[in-house]
């Protein structure tokens, strides 16, 4: 045989058993995790509003008040924003257990109110008043309430995401410009170190309750027995001499690491919320430094050491930490607990979706839940009218999803793929030993990452569809749909989008 000949099929031979290796390589990896136990939800029952026709009906009063025009409804306005203030006014001087129908009351008027309000936005700013102190005379009342009963979580709810839902179903509808970025809450006192940004004051040791851009955002915010607006948690620390403020967080990507102020924001957001410890807490009298000592210490933890992402979401172990986690162990260490109502997980969908990627614990910290917690105080809030209705997007297509996921619907991903997301994840591990960051998050699984990748693209899909189908509503009715109508449009995308 002719040398080259001989190199040639030594070559060729090569080149088979390489295919044949990579072939093999690729169906064990094609194997698929064996499948996990269903997970146990925490035993509740999501909370519903159950009321489609009210909402109806609030649209139709909208769409009146429109008709109607400003002058003409301007007595009825004044009459009930007085209405609503005596009633804020008697709540001040009376300690009110939680099922008091003067709750109801209150939350029925200030519905009633923002369609009226949303067809003439000059009273906009006196809504917004309302608004306040409506949050700020609930979080006093809830000081005396058991926040882990059910009637009191409701009341809560109901008041302080319910209000904030329909304030934002007005600014809506409000013209460009009118929307305020930043609506100041409490002025809670604070000893800690301090500086201004954002046109507030920022405490050390206050909490940033913020929501993330990304479909995962949407789906912490909403994935919850009680739905709410936020995903991260992260706490500020400034500092005593530069007054600069260090953001302490944990990220799915690096686990808990310590930003700027600047590269927080930068990260998106959609909205931000502050938060703070009330001044008049026992632990606080003791020691009005707490707030500082235990932003320091998350600090120096989060610097001395690595601190993975803790995709469980146990509270418990602070081996690990996700966002909430960052807050709470470190107040926990300095004598105060967060989250006086656990957050629960119990719907089938929800607990389905989220083991998928990794969680275990459906008793835990949510984000949106802090703020129900007496213990805090709700300092400022920023929105701007286009991630705004972004947000609500995001949250439309969610509870579109998550009908289809309480139907037993699953977190799907191409199989084919599989192979390759644990050769990332495999270089991932490596860049993990070196202090780096791979494709595929610390302690998340192949086949979680490619569920978090499908399901961000089929979020995409839907939400882009429901923005189209958004703009041609705008355009027959002339004003943008409020959220139940949102979520009709998001399940028409999916009706589209399935077939």
């Amino acid at each position: 045989m002719k040398p080259s000949a001989h190199r040639q099929l030594l070559l060729s031979k090569i080149v088979w058993r390489t295919l044949v290796a990579l072939s093999a390589l690729y169906l064990v990896l094609l194997i698929p995790e064996r499948k996990p136990p269903a997970p146990v939800g925490a035993g509740r029952h999501r909370f519903s509003w159950n009321r489609d026709a009210f909402w109806s009906s609030l649209e139709r009063q909208f769409q009146e008040a429109r008709v109607t025009g400003c002058e003409a409804l301007a007595a009825r306005i004044d009459a009930v924003v007085s209405m609503v203030g005596r009633q804020l006014d008697d709540m001040a001087a009376d300690e009110l257990a939680c099922g008091d129908a003067k709750f109801d009351a209150l939350e029925t008027n200030l519905f009633l109110l923002a369609p009226m309000v949303a067809a003439c936005p000059k009273h906009l700013p006196g809504y917004l008043q309302l608004y306040t102190r409506m949050r700020e005379a609930v979080k006093r009342q809830s000081e005396h309430w058991d926040m882990e009963s059910v009637e009191a979580r409701e009341r809560a709810y109901r008041l302080l995401f319910g209000g904030r839902a329909a304030l934002e179903e007005v600014m809506l509808q409000a013209p460009d410009g009118l929307l305020p970025a930043m609506l100041a809450g409490a002025d809670e006192p604070s000893r800690t170190p301090a500086t201004n940004v954002l046109g507030v004051t920022i405490h050390s040791g206050d909490i940033l309750v913020s929501r993330g851009g990304a479909p995962t955002s949407a789906l912490i915010a909403r994935g919850n027995d009680f739905p709410g607006n936020f995903s991260h948690i992260a706490l500020a620390r400034v500092d005593e001499e530069t007054r600069a403020i260090s953001v302490v967080e944990a990220h799915i990507e690096k686990g808990v690491v310590v930003s700027s102020f600047a590269d927080y924001l930068a990260d998106k957001k959609l909205r931000v919320m502050a938060l703070r410890l009330r001044s008049d807490l026992p632990q606080l009298t003791t020691d009005p430094m707490l707030p500082h000592k235990a932003a320091s210490l998350a600090l120096q933890q989060a610097t001395a050491r690595h601190i993975p992402y803790d995709f469980a979401m146990d509270y418990h172990d602070h081996s690990k930490q996700f966002c909430s986690e960052v807050a709470s162990a470190a107040y926990e260490q300095c004598g105060v607990k967060l989250w006086m109502g656990v957050s629960r997980i119990s719907s089938r969908g929800v607990t389905l979706w989220l083991s998928a990627f990794g969680v275990k614990h459906f008793a835990t910290q949510e984000p949106s839940d802090l703020e129900y917690d007496p213990q805090i105080r709700v300092v400022a809030e920023w929105r701007d009218a286009g991630t705004l209705f972004q947000d609500h997007a995001d949250n439309a297509v969610i509870d579109a999803m998550l009908e289809h996921a309480d139907r037993g619907e699953p977190l799907d991903y191409p199989r084919f793929m599989l192979p390759f997301a644990r050769l990332a994840k495999g270089h991932s591990a490596i860049l993990n030993t070196l202090g780096q960051s791979g494709l595929v998050p610390e302690g998340m699984s192949a086949t979680a990452a490619m569920r978090h990748s499908a399901f961000s693209k089929r979020h995409a899909a839907l939400k882009a569809r429901l923005l189209d189908l958004a703009a041609g509503f705008k355009r027959r009715n002339g004003y943008n749909p409020p959220y139940w109508e949102l979520v009709k449009l998001a399940r028409e995308a999916m009706a589209e989008i399935k077939s």
